[in-house]
């Protein structure tokens, strides 16, 4: 015996909009018995396989919501004209050069000093050679240190007769080359002496060919006076003959207590040479003031 219509029953899906739950036809109710109970284990099959549904419509959602955002993270990337990069690399900036022919580095014209004038232009002829001179500025001072010896400065001489101040065979070159003054001036260290003599010419050549001249017998004559005694009057003394510029120096050193000079007496060949090169400085520096004289004008 059956209750309810007859033909085949249409089967519920849950998730079909479609399908409709079939009546159940009421049953009076038993306290037991196994007809009329749910079929649990279907239920449970069909409550697991909603879950399954469920999870991957999550799943594949994120999925299509990640490559969304991706795309509009690139398309804003893209759009902003490439100032980011995706490897974490700055981009370049393009060098900017300068036009062609523009320096790059400032230039000056090159400049140099004029060179310095010569000492011994203002010394090599009378021309030049106009500043003042005199004993006093020639030989300066009452003493004349040179090393470790200080000679005292004795008489002082000067004059435009050339052959009065020499001696030997001197007179005669200075004459016949056109010396035209002499200076004097005897400096004295103990009982050594030493007179020094300067000839003046109006050219270098002039004194230069006076110099080449002068042998061992051409001598300046020695000058004595303020508190020097008379030397190298009859005994044997050391000269010395040099010319710088126009002009041409001599030396006469011996003792002043008439002894001879030996090669032994070694401090009369220092003292005379002391004096020699203290007169060439004295000549040099009178050209040096010239020429920055001139220099400054």
């Amino acid at each position: 015996m059956s209750y309810g219509q007859g033909g085949p029953q249409s089967q519920w899906d849950p998730w079909k909009p479609q399908s409709q739950q079939p009546q159940q036809p009421q049953q009076p109710w038993s306290g037991g018995g196994d007809e009329g109970t749910p079929d649990w284990a279907a239920l449970a099959d069909a409550s697991e396989t909603r879950g399954k549904r469920r999870k991957l419509l999550f799943i594949g959602g994120g999925a299509l919501a990640t490559v969304a955002v991706g795309a509009a993270v690139a398309l804003a990337v893209v759009s902003a004209g490439g100032h980011d990069n995706a490897s974490g690399h700055p981009t370049q900036v393009p060098s900017a050069s300068l036009p062609d022919g523009s320096p790059t580095a400032p230039s000056f014209a090159p400049t140099s000093a004029p060179p310095p004038l010569d000492p011994k232009v203002f010394i090599s002829s009378a021309k030049k050679d106009t500043a003042p001179l005199s004993p006093a500025t020639l030989f300066p001072g009452t003493r004349l240190t040179m090393g470790g010896t200080v000679y005292k400065k004795g008489a002082t001489g000067d004059t435009t007769s050339c052959a009065a101040a020499a001696g030997g065979s001197l007179p005669k070159i200075l004459t016949a080359d056109g010396c035209t003054r002499v200076m004097r001036a005897t400096y004295t260290d103990g009982d050594i002496a030493v007179t020094v003599g300067v000839a003046l010419f109006d050219t270098e050549a002039q004194a230069t060919k006076a110099r080449r001249q002068t042998d061992d017998h051409s001598i300046v004559r020695a000058l004595s006076g303020k508190g020097v005694a008379a030397f190298c009057d009859g005994a044997t003394c050391r000269s010395t003959r040099n010319a710088y510029g126009r002009y041409a120096y001599f030396t006469l050193a011996g003792f002043t207590n008439g002894k001879n000079v030996t090669t032994k007496d070694t401090a009369v060949f220092r003292a005379g040479d002391d004096v020699a090169e203290f007169t060439f400085q004295q000549i040099h520096r009178r050209g040096q003031a010239q020429a920055s004289a001139a220099a400054n004008r």
